[in-house]
């Protein structure tokens, strides 16, 4: 044991990982790392000369070319060529190559971003020894909320579902939590289909819920159904573009073939279950979709639609126990709660 390089490590302030693209191109028996190829690419294009490229690995110009006649052979292409009074250029296979890279490492930007900010997190906990905070965007749930209180150590966003699984997609935090409706995510389209295992993400489905109409207490309007939502003199209260919710009673207009102009308040949003059911438990509206448990916390009434399963994902580089222990958690909580049931105990 070196305790020099334990001391250096655990007294860390900062910790960076850069991935990029990478990989191998093979032609017959010989073989171009992409990495090298991307090198010369950049070097070449913002300097204009070999001699760029040969600064940028620290070589001698003869090793720079010598490097460079390495590549074209194995490629059996130029890559390079000297340009009158211009210096060194890339020949057109070389800047289609270029391109193609380019357009590669575009289309990696966010998984990589995202594993990434994972390594980053994962060889901070090795050095340290400690477990850093995570950083979750989340639907909002009454439930999750509580839970994060009692395990610690998340920063929470509140947002919609989409915006949630966005984020984790950009590389922007460490997880999301969502819901979309009684479908799963790979049916429910983008982005949430976008979750998928042979991407390096791992899903939990934490709990179900009960979701349904939160009705002013003793429903003093007799709602019953949705076309009831369509009466004069009843006020509705919605949720935001984006979140889970509001795509499910989007869906359920639509099934029911009306239109969200025939809905008194449609456009009034609210961004959690809890503030849906503060508007309805003040008197400022009558119904609202959201969880049972916003509608019993307050004492309103409760109409149910149906279960979902609000899930939780993140990058499968990261270190599992600060995910496991939130997993766990809501588990245990969901058995015991009104509005609640426990779902399947794998991630996907």
């Amino acid at each position: 044991m070196n305790d020099s390089f334990d001391a250096i490590n655990m007294n860390s302030t900062s910790v960076e990982v850069a991935l990029g693209l990478g990989g191998t191109i093979r032609l017959g028996t010989s073989a171009v790392a992409v990495s090298d190829l991307m090198v010369v690419f950049e070097a070449i294009t913002r300097t204009g000369s070999v001699q760029g490229f040969a600064d940028a690995l620290g070589l001698s110009y003869r090793a720079a070319w010598a490097r460079l006649q390495v590549y074209e052979t194995a490629l059996g292409r130029p890559l390079v060529h000297k340009t009158r009074g211009h210096g060194t250029a890339l020949t057109p296979f070389g800047a289609s190559l270029a391109e193609a890279f380019a357009a590669a490492a575009a289309g990696l930007e966010a998984g990589l971003g995202r594993e990434t900010r994972a390594v980053e997190r994962r060889l901070r906990e090795l050095l340290t020894g400690r477990t850093g905070v995570l950083t979750l965007a989340a639907s909002h749930d009454p439930l999750l909320v509580d839970v994060l209180a009692e395990v610690g150590g998340v920063e929470l966003t509140v947002t919609g579902s989409r915006a949630a699984v966005e984020r984790l997609l950009e590389g922007s935090v460490d997880a999301a939590g969502f819901h979309c409706g009684a479908r799963g995510p790979a049916a429910a389209g983008p982005p949430f289909s976008s979750i998928d295992p042979a991407a390096g993400l791992a899903l939990y489905p934490l709990f179900e819920r009960e979701q349904g109409l939160l009705l002013a207490p003793g429903n003093p309007h007799g709602i019953r159904s949705l076309n009831d939502l369509t009466v004069e003199g009843v006020r509705y209260v919605n949720r935001q573009k984006g979140s889970g919710t509001r795509d499910w009673f989007d869906r359920m207009l639509a099934e029911a073939d009306l239109p969200a102009s025939a809905i008194h308040g449609y456009a009034v949003e609210e961004f959690t279950h809890q503030a849906v059911a503060a508007v309805i438990a003040c008197g400022a509206a009558d119904a609202g979709l959201g969880a049972r448990a916003a509608a019993e916390r307050l004492g309103l009434d409760f109409l149910p639609v149906g279960w979902e399963t609000y899930y939780l994902a993140a990058s499968r580089s990261l270190a599992a126990s600060g995910i496991d222990e939130l997993v766990a958690a809501a588990r245990a909580r969901a058995g015991g709660l009104s509005g609640y049931r426990p779902v399947a105990s794998e991630a996907k």
